[in-house]
């Protein structure tokens, strides 16, 4: 039988004699082929450790020798690669001594991490009851979560767990407010399981923690450090918005480093049974308040591309990213920027899940986005082509607006109207910019729309994300003058 699991983060005493690091236990996935399953724990410092897999009857299928190094008295050895299944049994054995691990399934093991939105359970969300109800017709994706932790060096074991390896139940899903599971983690992999079995059972892990420290590294030392041993699937990232917006218009640069190193610190870790270049999926920003004259939430969604609108791009490979401006929630009783619906923010990520962790093809996981603007000069319009076919949902909103120059001002930001949507083409009136276009940007707002309500959509019902892009004149015909788009390198400097 395939299974998943969700992983979350937890402990045992490290320093005991024989036993698994505190993230091994009954109940729980590891990864399948075409890479090995890393396997470590504690023993007594010198000695060999038997480790051994049995299936059904007891028959041992694998036994591996692992050394317990001194002085640290930890033990780690790579299990040959199995394919999707089980239940097994795991075993760790020295001299007299056994430890035994039972119901352990061969899957796929996702690492989901974040702050509050990734953080908030099953219990918080949309349809929280009837989602509780389904969760027992998914024993095969199995949960952890650790508990929240911080340190101020990095810990080679988990300290806490909130929620040992376990078979989802109504309980374990919805335990309370912000504590665990993850609602996301959990409708990723269920959403996955449901797409991808049994030809692929993915394992999802939550890793989760609320508002973002001051004290730089404290949750990677206590709770990402920890892991970097086991061999990983995928990672899940849904980023807190308080940290971020110490240092906006930096996130360009040290999101995508955060991405390298994760992926890098994991594959040593692992020994290079984990990929590097590990599947990353992200979320990017939704809405906070709805008449905020500030864009600093938007210039967080583009710098979460790298300032490129979509991903994976050069800077981003390996990388997928669910939209969610559209996803508002402002009667959220966790407050506006937690909306309770993390049903379409998770059936986004798995589409992008599937086309770049599994490499499903034909696969659409995002919306459009623009690859060229004509401008008709004589009739002070500009033709927008996109890269799919459009769903023009709202006519009545201000979407798309152009950075004109004046005598007075290098770039002032006026709105340019929808005034025609064709099958891949936007039509917009300049108004009083004339041929002046420099620049010209979509959704550009804290709370550009209202629920499932912006402008344009793919008809897949996938929103067209947010963008910022400068604009170049090309070869023009009579009447006619082609922008080219380009990335903003130099609008942060034009102070827009």
């Amino acid at each position: 039988m395939a299974a998943w699991a969700l992983l979350a983060l937890a402990p045992v005493a490290a320093g005991a004699i024989l036993s698994f690091a505190s993230y091994y236990g009954d109940h729980m996935v590891l990864q399948k082929e075409p890479a090995g399953a890393v396997v470590w724990g504690y023993g007594e410092p010198g000695a060999a450790v038997t480790v051994a897999l049995s299936g059904d009857g007891g028959l041992v299928l694998m036994k591996k020798m692992a050394q317990v190094k001194e002085p640290s008295g930890t033990w780690m050895t790579i299990l040959d690669p199995m394919d999707q299944g089980g239940p097994y049994t795991l075993t760790a054995r020295q001299g007299s001594e056994n430890v035994t691990l039972r119901d352990i399934y061969f899957g796929d093991v996702w690492l989901c991490s974040g702050q509050s939105n990734m953080v908030m359970t099953v219990l918080q969300i949309t349809n929280a009851s009837q989602e509780l109800t389904t969760a027992a017709r998914y024993p095969y994706v199995r949960v952890f979560t650790a508990a929240p932790s911080r340190s101020d060096v990095e810990l080679e074991d988990l300290e806490h767990i909130d929620l040992p390896w376990s078979i989802p139940t109504a309980e374990n899903l919805g335990h309370g407010n912000f504590t665990y599971f993850s609602a996301v983690c959990w409708l990723l992999g269920r959403y996955l399981y449901d797409a991808l079995s049994p030809a692929l059972s993915p394992s999802i892990s939550p890793h989760q923690h609320f508002s973002g420290p001051q004290t730089p590294s404290v949750l990677w030392n206590a709770m990402i450090h920890p892991l970097l041993n086991m061999t990983l699937r995928g990672i899940a990232w849904y980023q807190g918005e308080a940290n971020a917006f110490l240092h906006t218009d930096q996130y360009n640069c040290t999101f995508p480093a955060l991405i390298a190193d994760w992926r890098q610190a994991f594959h040593v870790g692992s020994a290079g049974q984990t990929e590097p270049l590990l599947p990353f999926g992200f979320v990017q920003l939704s809405t906070y308040r709805r008449q905020s004259p500030q864009d600093s939430f938007a210039r967080l969604r583009w710098h979460q591309t790298a300032d490129v609108g979509v991903v994976p791009n050069a800077r981003m490979p390996r990388t997928f990213m669910a939209v969610a401006m559209d996803l508002c929630d402002e009667h959220s009783p966790y407050g506006s920027i937690h909306p309770r619906d993390k049903h379409n923010v998770a059936h986004r990520l798995q589409l992008g899940a599937r086309a770049v962790a599994y490499g499903e093809k034909n696969l659409v996981f995002q919306g459009p986005f623009p690859t060229r603007a004509v401008l008709e000069v004589t009739r002070a319009l500009l033709n927008v082509t996109y890269s799919q076919r459009l769903v023009w949902r709202r006519r009545d909103m201000p979407a798309f607006e152009v950075c004109c120059s004046s005598p007075v001002s290098l770039c002032r930001w006026l709105p340019a109207p929808m005034v025609a949507v064709g099958s891949h083409m936007v039509t917009l009136a300049l108004g009083g910019c004339g041929t002046l276009v420099l620049a010209l940007r979509y959704a550009w707002a804290e709370w550009p729309c209202e629920y499932q309500s912006c402008a344009l959509y793919n008809t897949q019902g996938l929103p067209a994300p947010p963008f910022l892009l400068e604009t170049l004149r090309s070869s023009s015909r009579a009447g006619e003058m082609e922008l080219l788009l380009l990335h903003p390198s130099s609008l942060l400097s034009w102070g827009i």
